[in-house]
């Protein structure tokens, strides 16, 4: 096993619009996840033809976006963004419960409520109810249903994107099946319904597995690499790590033929409750996200960059129309482990998209 420390990354994203006939506005999640044990963010510096360029915080979850707009002559819009973090793997130790603090007010009523695409009630509180029939603590709760999820859902490769996390009707329509931000939606879902604070992380991944998954990895281009997992609290831990949807990846991509109840399986399981490998950027904790000076409606999640064209949103997984390239690659040296993130700001030496 790859020994703890920790490791920097760089990840350049850069925006095309390809067809903008009339002024246009960029949306881009900046990774803001604060965690100074295992995240550190060190900054984030833009290049481009753009306007204008400004970072507006979320009010809810704060969860913050670049955005950028151009006006009608501006020809082929074009953005460049590169953000810089170091970051080191996570791992509960539940032989060895730390003394988390006590998770405020407001962030427990935040992360038991429900959302447009994940509800706490009816259906949702019903499956959960069931799912944790004779368990009697948080933890007992947490993993019941973790296990609920890996043994009935399934990864569908023909989902577009991660999915949408509708999960309300996943479990009325019995259909399962989905990507990460299905099946760790409803993980999360399942545990508000019940009073257990949880919440989805939304992502992309940076590095191959260190531990030699070729499925849970992915390493200079990332465009496609856009991952959800998802966090539960509990009382004697804090903040725990948990990844159902990545065991169902893990079955269906790492080699053929694979099952549950094989060995290979079993470990990734067992790891995925409580750590997380951190070859992986988060972006923000976000639901219901109301893009500053959008026409369109709210986004169930902002994991992917957001365009519009005039007042037409432009479908973010379109290259015909929207193009964007995720690149990423790992710094030997370092940043410095500093406590606050570096602003955004331009960066007039970085080489501009052309």
């Amino acid at each position: 096993m790859p020994a703890p420390g920790w490791r920097s990354f760089e990840v350049t994203s850069r925006i095309d619009i390809l067809k903008a006939d009339a002024a246009t506005q960029v949306w881009l999640p900046l990774p803001c996840v604060e965690a100074p044990a295992w995240i550190r963010n060190a900054g984030n510096f833009w290049s481009g033809n753009a306007d204008s360029v400004q970072v507006v915080r979320e009010k809810t979850y704060g969860a913050e976006i670049l955005h950028a707009q151009w006006n009608a002559s501006a020809g082929a819009p074009s953005l460049q963004v590169i953000s810089r973090f170091s970051t080191r793997d996570r791992m509960t130790d539940f032989s060895n419960p730390p003394t988390p603090d006590r998770l405020e007010d407001r962030l427990r009523t935040l992360f038991t409520a429900g959302t447009e695409l994940i509800p706490n009630d009816g259906i949702v509180r019903e499956t959960a109810t069931g799912i944790v029939k004779g368990a009697r603590i948080d933890i007992d709760k947490a993993r019941a249903i973790y296990e609920w999820i890996v043994d009935n859902t399934s990864r569908n490769p023909k989902t577009r994107g991660c999915g949408l996390g509708n999960i309300r009707f996943m479990l009325e329509s019995g259909d399962l099946s989905g990507k990460c931000a299905d099946l760790n939606a409803l993980y999360v879902g399942l545990c508000r319904s019940i009073g257990i604070p949880a919440r989805d992380v939304y992502g992309v991944r940076v590095a191959d597995s260190r531990y030699g998954y070729r499925s849970l990895g992915r390493s200079g281009e990332i465009s496609k690499a856009q991952h959800c997992r998802a966090e539960v609290w509990l009382a004697d831990y804090g903040w725990v790590p948990v990844d159902p949807a990545d065991v169902r990846k893990f079955v269906l991509e790492e080699k053929p033929g694979l099952k549950l109840d094989d060995a290979l399986v079993k470990d990734v399981r067992a790891r995925l409750f409580g750590a997380w490998e951190m070859n992986w950027m988060p972006y923000n904790v976000a639901h219901d996200v109301e893009l500053p000076n959008s026409k369109g409606p709210a986004l169930g999640f902002l994991m992917y960059p957001q365009a519009e064209v005039g007042d037409k949103r432009v479908d973010s997984l379109d290259p015909e129309r929207f193009r964007y390239t995720l690149t990423s690659k790992e710094i030997i040296k370092p940043y410095p482990l500093r406590g606050r993130r570096a602003s955004i700001m331009q960066d007039s030496s970085l080489a501009g998209p052309g």
